[in-house]
Formats: structure tokens, C-alpha cells, sequence
């Protein structure tokens, strides 16, 4: 159907692909050479006790709770996109197969991102309360 476009999406892939190699050789020997300079002109001792980046970084990583709680939603989100294409009402009124197929597919979208989005939702204010408590 879109055969046209496979040439060209595939040609502009591979240079930014290339450019985007190229840019990332080139930025690190500048981050060298930059990195260079300053301990040419700066020794380490200069620097002690004068940054304390304790304050700015979270003791505890949520992602773990992020991640658990997005995989129970979407997991949840399955089962119930399921059990929707499996309710004997659903297939009652229509013979058409497309439009069985349209049903069970925005079925399963639907309550996968619903069900993901209200466990994201669970995460945050789980991290909101665990935060307060500190």
C-alpha cells in the first residue's frame, strides 16, 4: 500500500543513523579536549568539600514500584480487553468479521492504557506518601 515510502524511510534512517554516529565521535573529543584544558589550569584539591550533592539526589529509587505497577496495570488491562471479546453479548447483533476485529482490537488498547495509567497513577501517590513520611 505504502511501498513508495519504504526507499526513502529506509535511505533517511540509515544517514541520520550514520549522522547520529558521527555527532557522538565528535562531541566526546570536544568533552576530552574541554576536560583537558581545565585540569591543565585546576588541581582536585581545590574542589574538596565544596560540592555536596547528597541534597539534590533521591536516597530511593521509585522505578522499581513505576515498573511493577505498570506491568499489574497492563496485565490488568489484558485480562479485562479478554474478557470483554469473550461476553456472549458482544457477538449477538454483528455477522461482520471486521467489525468483531475493530471491537476486540480497541477493546484490549483501551483498557491496556487505561488500567497502565491508573497504576502510574497508584505509583505516584504511593511515592507521595512514602515521601511524606520522611
Amino acid at each position: 500500500m505504502l511501498e513508495f515510502l519504504m526507499v526513502p524511510l529506509i535511505i533517511g534512517i540509515c544517514v541520520a543513523g550514520v549522522y547520529g554516529l558521527f555527532e557522538l565521535f565528535v562531541r566526546r573529543r570536544e568533552r576530552l579536549a574541554i576536560i583537558e584544558k581545565i585540569s591543565e589550569k585546576l588541581d582536585a584539591s581545590s574542589f574538596d568539600g565544596k560540592f555536596d550533592f547528597g541534597s539534590y539526589w533521591p536516597k530511593f529509587s521509585f522505578s522499581a514500584l513505576k515498573g511493577g505497577c505498570l506491568m499489574a496495570g497492563t496485565g490488568l488491562g489484558l485480562l479485562v480487553g479478554f474478557i470483554i471479546n469473550n461476553l456472549p453479548l458482544m457477538y449477538q447483533s454483528y455477522d461482520d468479521n471486521w467489525y468483531r476485529k475493530e471491537i476486540a482490537g480497541t477493546a484490549y488498547g483501551a483498557s491496556v492504557l487505561l488500567f497502565g495509567g491508573i497504576a502510574l497513577i497508584i505509583a505516584f501517590v504511593i511515592e507521595l506518601k512514602l515521601a511524606k513520611k520522611k
